[in-house]
């Protein structure tokens, strides 16, 4: 096999942007999709502005998206590209990159698939500013250059790619589909824990256990880099686990004085921001922030798996009960008042089981699912330098 040729994708495609202009809003007009519509592979209408009719035949005489088109997102997060498959309804775009085809020499999925890939995505770390709000410029996305196989070749790879991808998504329904068992099962034994419609008896949280708001030693980065694990929000953001079983920064052993240490098996609880209403049980000792509230001393009439489920189950009654402000915010006197249902201890302790039971396939699969997404990424990486073809 001969070297592939190394192409510019603005050398072999058409690559635009939409409007940089703020059009006028309206109440009944044409979707404009920016970049915060383009999300897990899919276009998200249910947040979108309207513009006028006049406003989407200006945009589209430069950026009209067509069956076919990739589109990106060019702020934020960059490298979600989506393959244009219908348009049910007309819209126009603002900051995000469109990928058009006017050749017969590339193909759109093998394009795709190159938008994906770990080279892309280091070219974009390379090459992408702003603070928060990464952007990357029209001209540097038609500047990325990638190895263009003959299309027999690139049909080849998109297609392994693909059966491959398929493989990841049907995990990750698999381990979704675990996480909501868990939840009806709860219901189904317990009921709704707010309204409390199976008439369990109830007593304040704050009889049956002990509640602590965590603190955060400032400055923070005066404290990093001991030994101590340092307990975030962003540690239990993934997925559904009832466990946390590490941290990713840790603290000298004075930041515990001015943190809130918390042994192996106490339960957390997120109290604050766009996380309020989560917990974990945390599995080694560590220090928590004061986003987290800990539970501890916890009743002998409660089981702590049981706990967990119940206060997850009610997110929406906490953000509703924290106190007004630019973030939702539960303090420990709100959650030592609340009215903590006390089903009989041995159908909590057969919930347990079943919530632990359900968590270790759970961790099976999670475990089998990373392995199949570096299976893609050497797949992926071995097509990209012709090892496989």
């Amino acid at each position: 096999m001969g070297k592939w040729e190394t192409v510019r994708l603005g050398d072999v495609c058409d690559v635009r942007d939409g409007t940089h202009d703020s059009p006028k809003y309206v109440n009944s007009g044409y979707p404009l999709i920016t970049s915060k519509n383009v999300t897990k592979g899919y276009l998200d209408f249910s947040n979108v502005n309207l513009i006028s009719f006049q406003d989407y035949k200006e945009i589209n005489k430069r950026s009209k998206v067509d069956v076919g088109d990739i589109i990106m997102p060019m702020i934020g997060t960059i490298g979600q590209p989506i393959i244009i498959k219908m348009i049910e309804q007309p819209f126009a775009i603002k900051n995000v990159a469109l990928v058009k085809f006017n050749n017969n020499k590339v193909y759109n999925v093998f394009v795709k698939d190159i938008l994906k890939s770990v080279i892309f995505n280091k070219y974009i770390d390379q090459l992408s500013r702003g603070g928060t709000q990464k952007f990357i410029a029209l001209k540097d996305i038609r500047s990325f250059s990638f190895p263009l196989p003959p299309l027999p070749i690139q049909q080849k790879i998109a297609d392994i790619l693909d059966q491959a991808s398929a493989l990841i998504e049907k995990r990750k329904k698999q381990i979704a589909k675990l996480d909501l068992l868990v939840k009806s099962q709860f219901i189904e034994m317990f009921g709704d824990p707010v309204m409390n419609s199976k008439d369990m008896p109830i007593m304040p949280l704050g009889e049956l256990c002990s509640i602590y708001r965590g603190g955060s030693p400032r400055p923070i980065d005066q404290y990093l880099g001991g030994t101590i694990p340092w307990i975030k929000i962003g540690d239990a953001t993934g997925g559904d686990n009832i466990y946390l079983h590490s941290t990713k920064d840790f603290i000298i052993e004075n930041g515990i004085k001015k943190s809130r240490f918390v042994k192996a098996g106490s339960l957390i609880f997120a109290n604050c921001g766009v996380s309020l209403g989560f917990a974990r049980i945390i599995t080694f000792n560590g220090c928590i922030h004061d986003g987290w509230l800990s539970f501890e001393d916890i009743d002998e009439q409660l089981n702590k798996e049981f706990l967990l489920m119940s206060l997850n189950h009610c997110t929406a009654y906490f953000r509703d009960t924290a106190p007004d402000g630019t973030q939702p915010n539960l303090n420990t006197g709100i959650m030592k008042s609340f009215q903590q249902i006390l089903p009989p201890l041995a159908l909590q302790n057969r919930f347990a089981d079943f919530v632990k039971q359900v968590d270790k396939s759970k961790s099976e699969m999670q475990q089998g699912l990373e392995k199949l997404e570096l299976l893609y990424k050497s797949l992926m990486q071995k097509c990209f330098r012709g090892e496989l073809f």
